[in-house]
């Protein structure tokens, strides 16, 4: 067996779905905020292995589908998992349906993003992308849920429309722009994504995590207003070009 540098961001692709498992056992035991950490620690190591396939030049096909296997895992059926036994199993059916959309529509997300893909590197994901959603689940619950007394009050009554709502972000065609890469060519071409990633971690910190899901939720929202300003924008010009077309259509008739 022939032993290549592209061995290296496999080997952190494997521990994030090692992660996801870890966070699916300890799902099924009702230890959920262990559940949710390892969910987080599976996206630590999800992030990591493309830095390393980038500092090894060993991106490839077979880490792409491989990648995508351990999100299913990681991001899919580990946060479906964890919000059914967090509350939803309470719902019955609706419950197991509502739980089981992380798992399924991130699926499609993720094989559309695989037919989809052109190049490694990309500058925006279509769709909220698989990890984003699952860390969103997990810092709701790690702020919401009380081990022993579960969820209380309004936030019983979120996390339905929460997860609902996540899910169908995935399929969206709404863009969200990558992570910063804080190379000297990154910072140049976007230095907004490198402050606004360096505030949002500052108040995180600052915090002691209180504020991450303030946090993620109002990344989220804001690639819903760029996307619906940008959708406005373009629809406005194709209605000012469709003016121009038919006043020099009239002109030329006349």
């Amino acid at each position: 067996m022939k032993i290549t540098r592209a061995v290296v961001p496999s080997l952190f692709t494997t521990l994030n779905a090692f992660c996801g498992f870890m966070s699916l056992m300890h799902a099924s035991r009702g230890q959920i905020e262990l559940a949710a950490w390892f969910i987080i620690l599976a996206a630590v190591f999800d992030s990591l292995d493309g830095v390393m396939a980038r500092i090894t030049r060993s991106s490839s096909q077979f880490g792409v589908e491989l990648d995508s296997l351990a999100d299913v895992v990681s991001f899919g059926a580990a946060p479906s998992l964890l919000v059914y036994q967090a509350h939803l199993h309470t719902l019955g059916n609706l419950g197991i349906v509502i739980s089981a959309m992380p798992l399924v529509f991130g699926a499609i997300r993720l094989a559309r993003f695989n037919v989809q893909l052109v190049g490694y590197d990309k500058d925006y994901f279509k769709g909220l992308p698989i990890p984003f959603q699952a860390i969103v689940v997990c810092a709701f619950l790690l702020h919401y849920y009380t081990e022993g007394a579960g969820l209380q009050g309004m936030s019983k009554v979120v996390l339905s429309p929460l997860v609902a709502g996540l899910s169908l972000l995935m399929v969206s065609r709404i863009r969200y722009e990558t992570l910063p890469r804080f190379t000297s060519r990154d910072l140049r071409t976007h230095p907004w994504r490198a402050i606004s990633l360096s505030a949002a971690a500052v108040a995180v910190i600052i915090s002691e995590g209180q504020y991450l899901f303030g946090v993620l939720l109002f990344f989220i929202c804001f690639g819903m207003v760029k996307s619906a300003i940008q959708w406005l924008v373009r629809t406005i010009r194709h209605i000012d070009r469709d003016a121009e077309e038919e006043s020099e259509a009239s002109s030329i008739d006349i």
